[in-house]
């Protein structure tokens, strides 16, 4: 895991790296605190799987849950006004890559619907109450087969984050 900039990025951000030098210690990012950031994940191949930079950006409080641990460890230290770029493999920030989270559905199973074609990401809901969701890897006349991994798992991920405020809670 580096933290990077993308080659279509240039090499240094002035204003960021002024912003940090003058920022006070008490508005870095740190357990505890408030944040309100923007969060791009990039595939290898250039696929945006996920962004806010054109939407509301994510309000949390660093270890509640809302990010992994391992991607909140990658940015603390970071001040209001930075930009930073993490080039990582899902499986080191969201959770590793299991075959055995691959499993054969009988078709009942889905919501009439729901047509599942390979691709299509579904949401389910475990038996323990909790909702998950899986994509469709193929199918035949009556199963489907569900990958159950994190959608970010097993993938390079090139991860883009701006910090827009860090408060107390």
């Amino acid at each position: 895991m580096t933290h990077a900039n993308p080659p279509e990025t240039p090499s240094t951000n002035t204003e960021a790296s002024e912003a940090i030098n003058e920022t006070e210690t008490d508005t870095l990012l740190a357990p505890g605190r408030a944040v309100e950031l923007h969060l791009e994940v990039r595939f290898q191949d250039g696929f945006v799987a996920l962004s806010t930079f054109d939407a509301e950006p994510i309000a949390c409080t660093i270890g509640d849950g809302t990010l992994t641990a391992e991607l909140e460890s990658t940015l603390l230290g970071l001040a209001p006004g930075s930009e930073t770029y993490v080039v990582a493999h899902g499986s080191e920030l969201f959770s590793p890559y299991d075959d055995a989270n691959i499993h054969w559905m009988e078709r009942e199973d889905f919501p009439p619907e729901i047509a599942p074609v390979p691709g299509l990401v579904v949401a389910f809901e475990t038996p323990g109450g909790h909702e998950t969701s899986g994509i469709v890897l193929d199918l035949d006349a009556e199963r489907v087969r569900v990958d159950f991994n994190h959608p970010f798992a097993g993938r390079s991920l090139t991860i883009r984050v701006r910090v827009l405020s860090v408060a107390e809670p």
